[in-house]
């Protein structure tokens, strides 16, 4: 109950929800509908949870970025999807007696001698797996705005208050950054203690509870975020009658969508936000109503 009023507080002095409000964005040229959130950058165009992806995505005119977080042998956060180094880097040819390559296996510096780029394009040979630390700094540098998942948190315990404690230092968690800022995990556990530890904090739980669950799910979590094959209009709609831990309506980003079909039947769910590696496809489908 504490937890709760001093996240209610907070609220009271932030103001309205980070991504429900679907009004104009000057940057991204949205006019309507749900917020366009760029999946690990604009991964279509540029390779996935890199500095040169989110550039891509700042230079499409999109303000929301995703990424994904894991931690290295040595105890560094870095920004990467899988829990192995294998499908985005050359880490086979440079270190090619350590399969299956996991990230928790390799130091820090082991992994900033990879390449993440050459397996996208030729164009970006020699890009590196960012540390959160770069990432963040970049995210700020684009003044982007960021839905950040703590990835495979049953592999790094501790990984959740350690990824604070970064964005603390990062000036991340200030009553500016928290509009700005959103964890999500696939782990119920690891977003609960996110809010437990940072209750002013916007969180997000990836999945589709059932409906019988939301009561519980909504002590922890402010966003529902979904696949979008497994929602239905009747299930936003149900989610709107719980309150998160701010007092607002649960809000729901739906992922991932990536054909113009798609977006609009998602938009018409009534979903508060689109996650998509295309997203200037899924902006245009939502403009073109």
């Amino acid at each position: 109950m504490h937890a709760r009023t001093v996240a209610a507080t907070a609220t009271a002095i932030l103001g309205a929800a980070v991504l429900l409000t679907p009004t104009s964005d000057a940057r991204a040229g949205e006019v309507r509908g749900p917020v366009v959130v760029a999946h690990r950058g604009a991964s279509a165009y540029a390779p996935e949870n890199t500095l040169a992806s989110i550039d891509k995505a700042a230079g499409l005119g999109f303000s929301w970025v995703e990424n994904d977080v894991q931690r290295t042998k040595d105890g560094r956060l870095v920004v990467i999807h899988d829990d192995s180094l294998r499908r985005t880097t050359n880490v086979e040819d440079v270190f090619p007696g350590r399969a299956p390559w996991k990230v928790k296996d390799f130091t820090a510096a082991e992994i900033a001698r990879l390449d993440a780029g050459s397996w996208f394009s030729p164009a970006y040979a020699g890009t590196r797996v960012p540390t959160l630390k770069q990432y963040l700094r970049r995210v700020e540098h684009n003044h982007e705005k960021l839905l950040l998942e703590i990835k495979n948190p049953e592999l790094y315990p501790g990984i959740e208050g350690q990824t604070l404690k970064l964005l603390g230092n990062e000036g991340w968690l200030d009553r500016a950054h928290l509009g700005r800022l959103i964890v999500q995990s696939f782990s119920a556990d690891s977003v609960r203690a996110v809010h437990e530890l940072k209750p002013a904090l916007t969180t997000a739980y990836l999945g589709r509870p059932p409906l019988t669950q939301l009561q519980r799910y909504a002590g922890f979590t402010d966003l529902i975020n979904p696949s979008y094959g497994s929602i239905s209009k009747s299930y936003v709609a149900a989610l709107r009658t719980f309150d998160g831990p701010h007092g607002r309506p649960l809000e729901v980003c739906a992922w991932t969508v990536d054909d113009a079909a798609t977006a609009r039947k998602v938009a018409r769910y009534g979903v508060d936000a689109i996650i998509t590696n295309k997203p200037d496809v899924v902006r245009a489908a939502l403009n073109a109503g």
